[in-house]
């Protein structure tokens, strides 16, 4: 996964490993049958609306990370 501007882009091998992990879900889960074309437009809808939010979030995280492990090396100042 990589991002351009805003975009969030994702592989082609990735991006059909996702549908079907949808198809799976949908039918394991709710016992449909979701179509390649419909799984495909669950999957847009993520990636443009929910992902950037997970997307943030571990930029977060991995600053707070960073920051906590600088206030560590600070600590063995001789």
């Amino acid at each position: 996964m990589s991002r351009k501007g805003n975009k969030i882009n994702i592989s082609k091998e990735k991006r059909e490993e996702m549908i079907s992990d949808l198809r799976h879900y949908f039918y394991t889960e709710r016992e449909e049958e979701l179509g390649q074309l419909a799984a495909s437009m669950i999957l847009d809808f993520i990636i443009e609306n929910l992902a950037p939010e997970f997307y943030n979030q571990g930029i977060i995280d991995a600053y707070n990370y960073m920051n906590e492990r600088v206030e560590d090396m600070l600590g063995i100042q001789k």
